[in-house]
């Protein structure tokens, strides 16, 4: 039986709403049918996590009939890490890294650096990659990847 790390289905979505904002004009509101249509996400989960981001500053939303969300700041401002932490909270590996002396053993725990290091590199690569390298153009075709970070291309 295979075991994996599993990002949330949260995160997922809210990943995928904040690309799908990124990869159309800046001064367009799109509203959260189409947000939810083009990123095949569930309408009504989506407004929460939508609401979630706006709560946490990184998208506006505007009510009425010509409403929906936008970026509330530059694609290139916003990283993985803004949106999963915004929807999610701080992310550790492992407890023992959540600053909080959750386990006893630390001190001696010949795991830990391994655990530290994996959580940095992690982190590093969340931070670097941001909404304007992962926009997609024309809404069908991944943009090449900042200068700096090499992401995959998954279709």
């Amino acid at each position: 039986m295979q075991h994996s790390l599993q990002i949330s289905r949260k995160v997922d979505y809210a990943l995928r709403a904040m690309i799908y904002l990124a990869s159309i004009s800046a001064e367009r509101i799109a509203p959260l049918p189409e947000i939810a249509s083009r990123m095949d996400t569930p309408e009504d989960f989506l407004a929460k996590i939508l609401k979630t981001l706006a709560d946490q500053g990184l998208v506006r939303s505007a009510r009425g009939a010509h409403g929906g969300y936008q970026l509330a700041r530059a694609a290139r401002e916003i990283s993985f890490l803004d949106v999963i932490e915004a929807v999610e909270g701080k992310i550790t590996v492992n407890l023992c890294l959540d600053g909080k002396e959750s386990c006893k053993l630390t001190p001696s725990c010949t795991m830990y650096g391994v655990w530290k290091l994996g959580q940095e590199r992690m982190l590093e690569v969340y931070r670097a990659a941001t909404l304007d390298s992962l926009a997609m153009k024309g809404l069908d075709v991944p943009r090449p990847p900042a200068a700096g970070i090499a992401l995959p291309v998954v279709n």
